[in-house]
């Protein structure tokens, strides 16, 4: 299959700073209408999640209220029953279990080269032994170690790649690298460089999904609240695909890229519709996983 566009990074650049809450404030229950739930969401503060959360608190209004944080810790939050809802890695949606659904149709997929999802090698890809993994991403972890052994048969003893240290004081083969370490590899220091979307895709012929809108059952059992919020979610998505020229203009000099490039990104390299391609891609992600142990077994099927 063919894979057409710029190489951009599929999993997200991180912003500069990490607000631990942005936009709505409010409470369990909403003060003015003491009826009312106030659902409680928490979205990864990436670039590439921008889409489907700019317009989103207006679309929420004073029925919830949007906490943007790390992934580790809005998987935390959300299995503690902190959160309602989250945007989280397609890994953390796996161990939620059955306690946990898909709640909309919104997502972050690439269905080719993602740039910044890279695993760096020193020795032939075949002869890796040692895996240094990218503290940053869990789904990036597991997808390396997944290709290395569908590929290659290994299974290489993996070792922490803390997101603050350089690739040269770390003894390994292989180093998995996301976001901007990944994108500006030093040259001449690697035998072989994979692209993991581009891995991915071609291996399987089938989507990659990072990230998705995931709630707890127990917090959308009422099914007009639950059709609230997935209404909300597919809309301000839609909206966001509309404003990928305003996203552009005010992050591309904080990411270092330039506006064409940003707006390119978003537009050709990223897809937000968790389609059908993309649960198969999600299915088939979870299968292998759960093949080498990295995810808890399930005998659920994922949702159509």
């Amino acid at each position: 299959m063919a894979f057409q566009g710029r190489r951009f990074n599929c999993v997200g650049v991180p912003t500069p700073s990490i607000h631990p809450a942005t936009a709505l404030e409010g409470h369990r229950t909403n003060s003015s209408n003491p009826e009312t739930i106030m659902l409680r969401l928490g979205a990864v503060s990436y670039l590439n999640t921008k889409p489907l959360i700019e317009t989103l608190p207006g679309r929420l209004g004073r029925s919830g209220e949007l906490r943007l944080d790390l992934p580790s810790r809005l998987a935390r939050d959300l299995a503690a029953g902190e959160l309602d809802i989250a945007l989280i890695p397609s890994v953390e949606y796996f161990r939620g279990g059955d306690d946990y659904e898909i709640i909309s149709d919104a997502a972050i997929a690439c269905r080719g080269p993602v740039w910044s999802v890279r695993v760096l090698s020193r020795v032939p890809m075949n002869e890796v032994r040692t895996l240094a993994l990218d503290e940053g991403s869990r789904t990036s972890a597991a997808m390396s170690q997944v290709l290395l052994a569908e590929m290659h048969g290994l299974r290489p003893k993996t070792v922490p790649f803390p997101i603050g240290s350089s690739p040269d004081e770390i003894d390994a083969d292989a180093l998995l690298m996301i976001g901007d370490r990944a994108m500006h590899p030093a040259p001449g220091k690697y035998q072989e460089i994979w692209d993991l979307g581009d891995r991915w895709c071609r291996w399987t012929e089938l989507p990659f999904v990072f990230a998705m809108w995931v709630a707890r059952r127990s917090a959308v059992a009422d099914p007009q609240i639950r059709q609230q919020i997935e209404d909300a979610l597919n809309v301000s998505r839609d909206e966001g695909l509309q404003q990928f020229e305003t996203i552009a203009k005010r992050e591309a000099a904080g990411h270092g890229l330039t506006i064409e490039d940003l707006h390119r990104y978003f537009a050709e390299n990223l897809h937000f519709q968790l389609g059908n391609g993309e649960r198969s891609g999600l299915a088939a992600f979870r299968e292998k996983a759960e093949h080498l142990g990295l995810v808890p077994a399930s005998h659920s099927p994922l949702q159509d």
